[in-house]
């Protein structure tokens, strides 16, 4: 499998595998229940995500899988659709949870605002996070690819920061397709891009993190949803364990908070750079909607 469908695959793989203890904020929890997580596991009683069950997705990840098969059918990103698609995953009887960003964004399609100004001013990281189908789709055109990303985030989160996020992390998966080392490629990411953006010492912040332990660097970055801390987060995590995708997605989820999203991108990036040989196999043979994953991925081959 190519590196390029291998960052789909480990941005879902993350996503699921950040289900069983997403948005439990206490890491001592997290350790007690599990020691150290290194596969699939169903969320506990009274979680944010009480349908849901090993090999599932959390409201993220559905939202990842539903943008990939838009782009596999569509052969691109196309607003219009993935809009349309996504109203109708959570105005059609939705049994995962829905966040403030999804709402807002709902109330605001219903009272008849366009797709591409609907979006809310939320900014969590997560509208960034959905990037790997659309980076897949468009890699052979880095600047169509980066214009689509941002788009896609606005759709939902129409926040500057978490918009310049997604552009970031999208230039870094590129740079890691065509064989340029993640931490080196979060560099070039922001270089002469994005002048006054708060992303520039955030990302020093995380590389200059690198050398301490993800599960304390994410305390003290911030496990919320929201962008600054979830950023660093992510870059640290990338930084620290650019070799080693299955190390820094355990990490991730040990850290606890929103490491759904972190992992969404995390997955992406790293399995860019190393391909899903270095993700343990019932990751991927663990997914429920594997086979649907399979299906959309060989349209964009």
């Amino acid at each position: 499998m190519d590196n390029a469908s291998a960052m789909v695959w480990g941005a879902l793989a993350g996503d699921s595998l950040a289900l069983g203890v997403h948005w439990i904020y206490d890491q001592a929890a997290i350790a007690a229940r599990h020691g150290r997580i290194s596969g699939l596991t169903d969320p506990p009683p009274g979680s944010y995500h009480p349908n849901r069950r090993a090999g599932q997705f959390t409201h993220y990840g559905d939202q990842t899988l539903l943008l990939l098969e838009s782009v596999a059918d569509c052969g691109g990103f196309d607003p219009a659709d993935y809009s349309r698609r996504w109203r109708a995953l959570f105005e059609g009887g939705y049994d995962g949870y829905l966040d403030r960003a999804t709402k807002a964004t709902l109330a605001r399609l219903a009272e008849g605002w366009e797709p591409q100004d609907a979006g809310s001013a939320s900014d969590d990281l997560a509208g960034a996070s959905r990037i790997a189908p659309v980076v897949l789709a468009l890699r052979a055109d880095p600047e169509a690819c980066v214009k689509a990303c941002r788009a896609q985030t606005a759709l939902t989160h129409n926040n500057a920061k978490v918009l310049d996020a997604a552009e970031c992390f999208a230039r870094t998966a590129l740079a890691c397709l065509e064989g340029t080392p993640p931490a080196e490629a979060l560099v070039r990411s922001l270089e002469g891009r994005l002048p006054g953006s708060p992303l520039h010492a955030w990302m020093d912040a995380g590389l200059a993190a690198a050398g301490e332990d993800s599960v304390a660097a994410v305390a003290r970055f911030g496990q919320s949803c929201h962008v600054d801390g979830a950023f660093q987060s992510v870059v640290q995590l990338i930084a620290r364990h650019q070799d080693a995708p299955a190390e820094a997605l355990a990490d991730s989820a040990m850290a606890g908070g929103d490491s759904a999203a972190r992992n969404l991108i995390v997955g992406m990036v790293l399995c860019a750079w190393k391909g899903l040989e270095a993700l343990p196999p019932q990751w991927i043979e663990g997914l429920d909607a594997r086979e649907r994953i399979a299906t959309a991925l060989a349209k964009t081959a």
